[in-house]
Parts: structure tokens; sequence; C-alpha cells
């Protein structure tokens, strides 16, 4: 109970420091005029209230693994790729976001699934239901966030997702990829015990 309480105080800490990083980029973003990574600083803030005001609105308690998992990404993605304009600078990290992405989204799927079992009083699942489902999840969520950057491109004349078909296919390929070891390792994992 010590180690969860510990994680749980570390995720927290590191939640505040995301907000007053984002809280200072605000200012001194608007400072220097720079509104754009202004308005990113603060829509970082918005994903950071909106995941928090989710986890309570639906009482749910995340596993204090998934839930820094989930801030790491936040960070990654938004933070240093999009703040921060890393993705000159880190070779391929659109590439590490996806690769993380379908790991995270593999364990966010089975634990709506473990979640919504236990509400309806199924009890324990087999295995292969949950691994399934979390892989199906983790491709759909892959397929929903690049269907959302087409979207958001045309709409705003960006350019997330390059132009490009081969961009979209390899970032949905690689959320696969990591989804499908998510599972392959908690398959071998489930097959092992006795």
């Amino acid at each position: 109970m010590k180690e969860t309480s510990r994680n749980y105080s570390f995720n927290y800490f590191f939640e505040m420091i995301l907000y007053l990083i984002c809280g200072v980029s605000i200012v001194y973003f608007g400072l220097i005029g720079d509104y754009g990574r202004t308005l990113q600083a603060g829509l970082i803030i918005v994903v950071l209230i909106l995941f928090r005001g989710l986890l309570t609105w639906t009482n749910s308690e995340l596993p204090p693994a998934l839930r820094f998992s989930v801030l790491i990404f936040i960070t990654i993605t938004m933070l240093l790729a999009n703040l921060f304009k890393m993705y000159g600078v880190i070779p391929h990290l659109d590439k590490i976001e996806h690769l993380l992405s379908g790991v995270i989204l593999f364990f966010v799927g089975q634990f709506i699934l473990i979640k919504m079992a236990k509400r309806k009083g199924l009890g324990d699942l087999p295995s292969n239901i949950i691994i399934g489902f979390a892989f199906l999840f983790a491709v759909a969520m892959a397929g929903m966030w690049e269907i959302y950057e087409f979207m958001v491109d045309h709409l705003f004349g960006l350019n997330s997702q390059n132009g490009s078909l081969s961009d979209t296919m390899m970032d949905m390929i690689c959320g696969t990829l990591s989804a499908a070891a998510a599972a392959f390792y908690l398959h071998n994992k489930a097959r092992r015990k006795p």
C-alpha cells in the first residue's frame, strides 16, 4: 500500500509540474508575442483538466503506471513536440509517439473492458477476450486519431499528416505493431499462469 501511495503522490507531483511549466509558458510566450504557443500551452492545461475530470466523472482510478504513461505521453506529444518544437530536433519523434500510443491505448482498452465487466457483474472475463478487445480498441483509436488529423488539416489548413498517405499509414502501422506487441506479451504471460 505504501508503494501505491508513493506512486500516486509522484503522479500528482508530476502533473503539477506540467501545470507549472504550461503556466510559465503562457506568460513567457504571451510576453514575446508568440500567441500560437501561448494557446498551445493553454490547451495542454485544458487536456490535463479534462483527463482529471474524466477520471472523476467516471469514478475511475487508473493504475499508477497507466496514469504515469498517459502523463508522459502528454508531455512528449504536446509539451516537447508541439510547444517546444522538438519534431525537428528528435529524429522520428512522430513515430515514437505512435509506438507509445499503441501500448498505452492497449492498456486503456483493457482497463475499460475490465471496469465495464465489473459494473455489469460479469466477473472475470477470459484473458483472450480482454486481450482481443484491448488490441482492437488500440487499433481503432489509431485510426480515429488519423481521421481527426485529416479533418483538422483540411478544416484549418494545417499539415499534421505531411499531406501524405504514407505518413498516415506508417502512423497507424506503428500504433498497431506496438499494440500487437503488448497483446503478445500479455498472451504469453496469461499462458504461463497455472
